[in-house]
């Protein structure tokens, strides 16, 4: 596996995170702090959040694909970017247990 499936993972693995928590805290100042312009920071921040997600969902599919994870897992891996602050978790854990295998590749045969 190459190292940049792990990299863009962990990129879009922290982005979702940082995003979501953003969207729950403006959330929180929207509807029960009646913030000024929680309304306009929370549509901004729940559009970016959306795509992007899209994006994490590709790129943490792709990397369970190449780590050949069950099914299980890899929704466990998936839904990690609706929690806040479970992707920061998740990440930190996947990162581990998939580090060994970057860097190597199936054998060819002849």
């Amino acid at each position: 596996m190459k190292q940049s499936v792990l990299t863009r993972y962990r990129v879009m693995a922290y982005v979702t995170a940082v995003l979501l928590v953003l969207l729950t805290l403006g959330m929180i100042g929207k509807y029960l702090l009646s913030m000024d312009g929680a309304d306009g920071f929370t549509s901004v921040v729940g559009i970016a959040h959306g795509w992007l997600y899209i994006l994490y969902l590709i790129f943490a599919f792709d990397l369970g694909q190449k780590a050949k994870w069950p099914l299980g897992k890899q929704l466990w891996v998936l839904l990690a970017g609706t929690v806040p602050t479970a992707a920061f978790f998740v990440e930190r854990k996947v990162t581990r247990e998939v580090a060994p295998l970057v860097g190597t590749a199936a054998p060819v045969e002849a």
